[in-house]
């Protein structure tokens, strides 16, 4: 028979366990889960004045969770997106404390009921091959830090890596042959495509 667990113990099991060893989430993923429930613990904290160490699962419940929520919006700016990210990360911890502590099903219920926010959904636009060549071009490549700016740019645009890919590549992911090639996963798990390109942009090295 299990024993009613503490909210700080579901919590901690939840990040080591059921993220980290069960669903092998990326660090990416985990670093935004953990910065959800940072802001929702502070957020309960002040509201219930409470210190996080003392609340309880029943705490938590979806008015309170409502209110953390709109404060993401018109406290510190966050956009509708960002809001159901958030709520994302709320909901798979209760979905794993529905397994973990069955005596709060109907509070996990209501919380899982919470609807996502609605928005507009822009489209995602894409370069003509005359506005990509105009960016590769923007830089100096008379400098080392224009060369560096082309490369980055260069490799984005060949391989289709996004951002927080892009910032986690090392000099140990080049491979230099044929023109440079990138190899090794990608901080979401994934694959990095390998692609060629000329020599010269990167054959100097500051630093």
């Amino acid at each position: 028979m299990k024993t009613d667990l503490s909210f700080s113990t579901l919590l901690e099991r939840f990040f080591t366990q059921r993220l980290t060893a069960q669903r092998q989430a990326s660090p990416h993923t985990i670093a935004s889960y953990r910065d959800t429930f940072r802001l929702l613990l502070r957020f309960a904290g002040q509201r219930l004045h409470t210190s996080p160490s003392a609340l309880a699962l029943a705490d938590l419940d979806p008015a309170l969770i409502g209110a953390f929520l709109d404060s993401l919006e018109s406290g510190r700016g966050n956009s509708a997106r960002s809001r159901n990210l958030r709520l994302t990360a709320i909901r798979s911890f209760f979905r794993y404390a529905a397994f973990e502590d069955p005596a709060q099903s109907g509070l996990i219920q209501r919380v899982l009921a919470m609807p996502s926010k609605r928005y507009e959904k822009k489209l995602v636009g894409f370069l003509t091959r005359l506005e990509i060549d105009a960016v590769l071009a923007a830089p100096d490549r008379h400098t080392w830090l224009g060369r560096r700016d082309h490369v980055f740019l260069l490799v984005a645009v060949q391989t289709g890596l996004r951002l927080s890919e892009m910032t986690s590549l090392r000099r140990a992911d080049v491979a230099l042959g044929t023109g440079y090639w990138l190899r090794g996963p990608s901080p979401t798990g994934s694959s990095v495509e390998g692609f060629a390109t000329p020599r010269h942009p990167a054959r100097s090295r500051h630093g």
